[in-house]
């Protein structure tokens, strides 16, 4: 049988969708993973680019911890993890190092989303007697959504597709799928594994590319794309602290 053959097998029989060790559970799982990792990201990120970006101030050091944090290999950290004895084996490991590996584009996007926003704009805000918690709601994180979405965006399909390395500590997800694929030699479940990882990478890049363009102005979608922006990016002006 051909590797396409033994997949379509695979996806095709029944028991491969009930219990614990079924797509659809493991599917769940591996959302669930995904989703506390983003959202441990977000309530670290999300706070510090704001404050960051409102102050102004921060920039170089915006800049070295995106840097440091992508160089960071995503498996070392759950290997560390997943040795330390509070923390152990399984999803929890996982989810710490994939919330760190959400951080770097989370907190440059809401950083250069906030220093993006117009400086006449700031000014007429406060000439209309905005303090500095109204014109951080009302004006600056309203201007400097597209940015941070598409920041979100782009850390919450990273995590789903590094994902499936939870499986190598002992997490579920599904990765467990291509582990056990690889445990009984199964080249038709290796091949479906990796298949429906990049099917939910996908759904999830289609999905917040939607959400992304919703909060986009139909102003701001002409006069530039909202797409993620890295820690090169970060102008020299705002990277002075």
């Amino acid at each position: 049988m051909s590797i396409f053959s033994e997949t379509l097998a695979y996806l095709n029989d029944p028991a491969n969708y009930t219990g614990t060790d079924g797509i659809p559970y493991r599917t769940v799982e591996h959302l669930a993973i995904s989703g506390a990792a983003v959202g441990i990201g977000c309530a670290v990120a999300l706070p510090i680019g704001l404050w960051l970006g409102h102050t102004g101030r921060g920039g170089g050091v915006t800049v070295l911890v995106s840097n440091v944090s992508r160089a960071i290999p995503t498996l070392a950290l759950l290997t560390i993890f997943a040795t330390i004895s509070a923390i152990g084996f399984g999803n929890r490991a996982t989810i710490i190092a994939l919330a760190i590996f959400a951080i770097p584009p989370l907190l440059t996007n809401t950083y250069v989303g906030m220093r993006d926003v117009d400086p006449e704009v700031r000014e007429a805000a406060r000439g209309m007697g905005f303090s500095g918690w109204g014109l951080l709601t009302r004006v600056e994180v309203p201007l400097a959504l597209p940015l941070i979405a598409a920041g979100f965006r782009t850390a919450a399909v990273q995590v789903v597709a590094t994902a499936t390395l939870a499986a190598l500590v002992g997490g579920g997800g599904l990765g467990t799928i291509i582990n056990d694929g690889f445990g009984q030699q199964n080249r038709g479940e290796i091949f479906a594994g990796g298949i429906l990882v990049a099917l939910l990478a996908l759904l999830t890049e289609l999905s917040l590319a939607l959400v992304q363009r919703l909060v986009t102005p139909r102003s701001g979608r002409e006069q530039r794309s909202a797409r993620p922006v890295e820690a090169a990016d970060v102008p020299e002006s705002a990277a002075v602290a």
